[in-house]
């Protein structure tokens, strides 16, 4: 309903920032993550959005990046994954670690973040990496698990899968990470993939 909104940063607390548009201000809850990129109150901002319907209430949450939206509609989707767990994880992941921990079978990552304990980061990695395999990535082609040595090509690989897992077609994925050194951490590959992705996207 609310793709995004963009004006003035009227107001800025812990997890929720207000941008007036138009003379309504749109109050969202935001990520720490997306916090930081924040201008201060009175600079323009602009925030990509969701909108969670309740019973008693309509929530707006507003995220830096299509990227960041796309990883907390993914982990949402995830049984057991309310917003607010939602929000915990990306306060402390950034959407290419929580890819890299997914591709990676690296659960132990995401109970960094505040009420996911070592279960649910389990289920989310699960969950996340069974999306990938359908999309026709075969279980045989994920990489190995986080600690094990890694080449190069695997390093593409687990990129690829990552950005898979945040909902970008696998061909586009490749694509855009064989632009990159793919002698380069995982993690990397996937923060370079994104901004350029994210950058055809106007983000």
């Amino acid at each position: 309903m609310i793709d995004s909104v963009r004006g003035i940063l009227a107001h800025l607390e812990p997890g929720i920032a207000v941008v007036e548009c138009g003379g309504v201000g749109f109050k969202c809850l935001v990520s720490l993550n997306t916090q930081r990129k924040l201008p201060r109150v009175g600079g323009e901002a602009k925030l990509y959005t969701v909108l969670n319907v309740r019973e008693d209430a309509l929530d707006l949450f507003g995220f830096a990046s299509r990227s960041e939206m796309s990883c907390f509609k993914l982990l949402t989707g995830v049984s057991g994954v309310g917003p607010k767990a939602g929000l915990a994880i990306l306060s402390v992941l950034t959407p290419e670690q929580v890819a890299a921990a997914v591709a990676t079978g690296d659960s132990k990552a995401l109970t960094r973040a505040s009420g996911v304990g070592p279960r649910l980061a389990q289920r989310i990695a699960l969950e996340l990496r069974d999306r990938v395999s359908n999309l026709g990535n075969g279980p045989g082609a994920l990489p190995a698990p986080a600690g094990g040595a890694a080449s190069a090509s695997s390093h593409a690989a687990a990129a690829v899968q990552a950005l898979s897992v945040l909902g970008y077609a696998p061909s586009d994925a490749a694509a855009v990470v064989a632009r990159f050194d793919s002698a380069l951490p995982v993690e990397e590959l996937i923060r370079l993939s994104l901004k350029s992705m994210d950058g055809g996207k106007g983000a």
